[in-house]
């Protein structure tokens, strides 16, 4: 029984005064890192609105202008989302490494908890260390960008669309003046209203089934030996 009770407090790591002092920087250093990525992720949602601003300027400069721009923005846009998703999938590692510690480590310690106590969130800290991996998964990650940032953003695009299809110069007056005018070059007009119905359509369904995905993951948390 006495041989049992040594070797349980060997295997258990107490944190002292050196320790405590390490993980204190080993926090400040993965806040640090999830401030450098979290302002990348803000440059490449500045460059999908500052390209869709110079869009909205071309199309709308003169009576004759085109509407194409606006088409083409909204792929430059998807590309700039994907940009935007891959970063995001390392800024979930440090901020989910930073938060652990907090809920784990800072808020026990607040609250006048023994920090050693529970060993689990230090063994899931060190594992994800010595095997670091993402937390989520691309399409995860395109779905969370696109419903808190760059909805707004293909909202305001579809809209500017109909508004320079439908009412500018003139308001349509039949559905061929509509086909009309959203023929682009050898394409046909209905072919590119089919085309963007599906693409709008496909990122509807994205942000609906990520958004579906997340609730269940985060479903009864906190949960006491993940991350992410």
């Amino acid at each position: 029984m006495v041989q049992t009770t040594t070797e349980e407090k060997l295997k258990t790591p107490v944190l002292g005064p050196a320790e405590i002092g390490a993980l204190a920087h080993l926090y400040r250093g993965e806040v640090y890192r999830s401030t450098v990525w979290r302002t990348r992720l803000d440059h490449t949602t500045n460059w999908a609105v500052v390209t869709l601003g110079i869009a909205l300027s071309l199309t709308f400069s003169s009576n004759e202008a085109s509407p194409l721009p606006l088409v083409l923005v909204g792929i430059l846009i998807f590309a700039f989302l994907g940009f935007e998703a891959r970063r995001y999938r390392y800024f979930n590692v440090w901020r989910a490494r930073a938060r652990w510690i907090e809920t784990h480590f800072f808020a026990p310690m607040l609250r006048g908890e023994n920090i050693s106590r529970h060993q689990s969130w230090q063994e899931v800290l060190a594992a994800d260390y010595c095997v670091p991996m993402y937390h989520i998964s691309y399409m995860q990650a395109l779905g969370r960008r696109l419903r808190r940032n760059y909805a707004w953003i293909f909202a305001i695009q579809a809209i500017a669309y109909y508004g320079k299809i439908a009412i500018h110069p003139t308001p349509i007056a039949t559905w061929e003046h509509l086909w009309e005018r959203t023929t682009v070059g050898p394409i046909p007009g209905r072919l590119m209203v089919l085309c963007g119905i599906l693409f709008y359509g496909g990122l509807i369904v994205l942000g609906l089934t990520t958004l579906h995905l997340d609730r269940t993951k985060h479903k009864g948390r906190p949960a006491p030996v993940t991350m992410g």
